[in-house]
């Protein structure tokens, strides 16, 4: 089984960007704890870009390759509706991933066009939503 992990803008700015909101832990410690939570279950590719066109073709590419998606599309999922339909496209389920509460900030953050391509919307639970993100596509792919 493979999965893939797509970072969106800014998310590689964690640690220095608006710690209140998404912590003091690094883009790299992000990544060193997804790798460890999959590595006994399943394997796993992370990706990050600022750049929405190269978060679509990553996506395209996970439809051919990988059996799910992890997405935390920042800023894009409150409004890219070409990334919402990239993810429509592929035939492998998507869970959406927010570090922090969006449900419970700005207004606008509480739209999340993209989630509507998703099976499930994890938000607020800091990195530990990756793995949770990671348990529920396990279990939705060995069912």
């Amino acid at each position: 089984m493979r999965l893939m992990v797509i970072n969106g803008p800014n998310l590689n700015k964690l640690g220095s960007r608006d710690p209140e909101q998404y912590g003091t832990k690094s883009y790299t410690d992000l990544i060193r704890m997804i790798e460890e939570k999959a590595s006994e279950k399943v394997a796993i590719s992370c990706f990050q870009s600022n750049s929405e066109g190269k978060i679509i073709d990553y996506i395209q590419l996970a439809g051919e390759e990988y059996n799910g998606i992890v997405i935390n599309p920042g800023a894009y999922s409150h409004y890219s509706y070409a990334i919402m339909d990239a993810l429509a496209d592929v035939d492998i389920p998507v869970v959406e991933v927010h570090i922090s509460d969006v449900h419970n900030r700005e207004d606008f953050r509480r739209v999340l066009i993209t989630a509507q391509s998703c099976n499930k919307v994890i938000a607020g639970k800091g990195f530990d939503g990756y793995g949770e993100a990671i348990d529920y596509l396990i279990g939705e792919l060995n069912d």
